[in-house]
């Protein structure tokens, strides 16, 4: 479309966005080579990935891409290590002190901090799921085979091209590619690296049992962005059904925009899942996590915290009755 046929109001609305999210790019940006820097000089290992890490790298410009936050990755032995890090920075825990979040929080492998005077969030994982679910990059494969992108003037430690790829998939699997965003990244991917080993991609992936989500990933950016799926992966796209029916589903609920549904918890990252039995063990799993939801429901002191384990799985089936009881009543 013209940007001259662009209605002057939405002209005026877009401008003013644009205005602002260039000087929030850069306020991120230099609070992550901020805080690189002082990564590198405790001597701690890490990679940041999403974010503008992500906009420099796939589309050349920080402000290329819409981010709120920033996401760094440490090994599981130096998150203790990183929080202090954060907190020296001025970052908060976004979900409470410590043992709550070791006792809640801890499956999800991330913890959230906000700083007070911006608001920034710092997303810290040391992994990129829920200890439920598999995932197609595992950390040991992410130390192995790191790069940096330039930032301002400081080279930020990054995933390799291959890492970025089976990244991108897992996550935009994992949340049921909703965001538009997303699948323009992995689009923006495959236009930009035309000489990445897709097949080898994909046999890494299918050795984590995520095989699916490299697959889906390029199934929506042809569905979506017309980004032709990689040659090595047409005939492996051709024979899955799941991929082709997972496919039309989300793209027609992304086109539709149609709610997430209110009732239960969110088993979106299911669809990581390409064999029925890791599905089956991670519900069996996830039954038996004490989350907030659990403490939300029932808030016990501290000492009594391990009864969530026998709770959980009573307070699951209840929520599952209520919601057949609302299905049925319509």
């Amino acid at each position: 479309m013209s940007w001259e046929a662009v209605p002057a109001a939405t002209r005026s609305f877009f401008e003013n966005f644009r205005r602002i999210h260039g000087a929030r790019a850069l306020f991120v940006s230099q609070e992550l080579c901020r805080l690189s820097e002082a990564f590198d000089r405790a001597g701690l290992r890490y990679a940041t990935f999403k974010g503008p890490t992500l906009a420099a790298l796939l589309h050349g410009d920080v402000s290329r891409r819409e981010y709120v936050d920033i996401d760094i990755i440490v090994p599981r032995q130096q998150i203790d290590d990183a929080e202090r890090m954060l907190g020296e920075f001025g970052y908060r825990a976004a979900d409470g002190p410590r043992a709550y979040r070791r006792a809640f929080l801890a499956h999800l492998r991330q913890y959230a901090f906000v700083h007070p005077d911006s608001n920034l969030a710092v997303d810290l994982h040391w992994n990129f799921t829920g200890t439920h679910v598999p995932f197609p990059l595992t950390p040991e494969a992410l130390w192995q085979d790191l790069d940096t992108v330039i930032i301002g003037n400081r080279a930020v430690t990054t995933p390799s091209r291959e890492n970025l790829a089976l990244l991108l998939a897992g996550h935009g699997t994992k949340e049921a590619w909703r965001s538009l965003g997303w699948i323009c990244d992995f689009a923006t991917l495959i236009d930009r690296y035309p000489d990445l080993d897709w097949l080898a991609v994909h046999e890494r992936a299918r050795a984590n049992r995520c095989g699916d989500t490299i697959l889906l990933g390029c199934a929506m950016a042809e569905e979506l962005a017309g980004t032709p799926v990689p040659r090595a992966l047409l005939g492996a796209r051709e024979k899955s059904s799941r991929v082709r029916m997972l496919t039309g589903r989300l793209a027609r609920d992304l086109r539709e925009g149609l709610p997430d549904s209110p009732e239960g918890e969110n088993f979106s990252d299911f669809h990581l899942c390409e064999r029925r039995i890791d599905r089956i063990v991670g519900a069996l799993r996830l039954a038996f996590i004490r989350t907030s939801g659990d403490y939300d429901a029932m808030r016990l002191p501290q000492l009594l915290w391990p009864a969530y384990y026998a709770t959980r799985p009573f307070r699951l089936a209840a929520k599952a009755m209520m919601a057949l009881g609302r299905r049925t009543r319509r």
